[in-house]
């Protein structure tokens, strides 16, 4: 596979309901190219958090996935209002989440230590009040 494998998906930043469905759908198209489950399992959990993250901060977004014959490639991007702290947002636990957002289940401040975590590569690029850009890598 010289040329990779794109897909792109919108993330409606208004529904909780639908959050989620990128990696879902993500992770069929992963399994029709036979790529292993511990592989599909790292990359539906890193696009799953930042879909998460979209939907409770930055009103939605759009995920891309480029899929490359050693490596995928996850692009998250959106324009809300950005990141003041990448560092500290890094922590675990820590979280800007509103109280309604966290009765709901949401928003314990795990979302960008597990991207990290599940991700041979993250980067953040993040402007206030021009929104953030997650590139992440998984080699295969």
């Amino acid at each position: 596979m010289s040329e990779p494998l794109v897909y792109t998906f919108a993330v409606d930043g208004d529904n909780f309901t639908s959050a989620g469905e990128a990696s879902v759908k993500m992770k069929k198209n992963l399994r029709m190219l036979a790529i292993s489950p511990d592989i599909i399992r790292r990359v539906a959990i890193a696009m799953y958090e930042g879909e998460i993250n979209m939907v409770i901060h930055a009103g939605g977004g759009v995920a891309t996935v480029s899929v490359y014959a050693d490596k995928i490639e996850i692009v998250l991007k959106d324009n809300g209002p950005g990141i003041a702290d990448v560092e500290l947002a890094m922590r675990e636990g820590f979280s800007t989440a509103p109280e309604t957002i966290r009765n709901l289940g949401f928003g314990a401040g795990m979302g960008l230590p597990n991207m990290k975590k599940n991700t041979d590569s993250m980067s953040i690029e993040s402007a206030l009040g021009v929104g953030t850009t997650i590139s992440m890598t998984v080699n295969l």
